[in-house]
């Protein structure tokens, strides 16, 4: 008998993440390249956790500066809104008064009943 039977299946094998800015042929972490720090920013302007990038606490401490100081000098955006990547607006301007909505109400009307004089 062989020590295994032919109908296990092997555990799934992870390939373990390297830090891609530890090694002799790294990049440097620099607040002016925006490429680079681009890679690390979601669609919607959040930082990427390390988790998914693979990149080490020490770097991605870094990497967060570096982003924070581009954005400070307003070459990224803090943030960004849907209609700026394309596809349906986030926000859709002012709101037009249609049958659902009777237009602008005084304050308090809903709370008071009518005056009478």
């Amino acid at each position: 008998m062989s020590s295994e039977a032919p109908n296990m299946k092997r555990p799934f094998f992870r390939r373990r993440k390297t830090c891609p800015f530890t090694g002799p042929n790294a990049p440097a972490i620099d607040w002016k390249d925006l490429r680079m720090l681009g890679r690390y920013i979601s669609e919607r302007g959040k930082i990427i956790p390390s988790r998914i990038t693979a990149v080490s606490q020490k770097k991605q401490r870094e990497l967060a500066v570096a982003i924070k100081q581009a954005r400070f000098m307003a070459l990224l955006p803090y943030v960004r809104t849907e209609n700026e990547g394309g596809g349906r607006p986030f926000n859709k301007g002012p709101r037009e008064y249609g049958s659902r909505d009777s237009g602008p109400r005084e304050y308090g009307s809903r709370d008071r009943a009518p005056r009478s004089e």
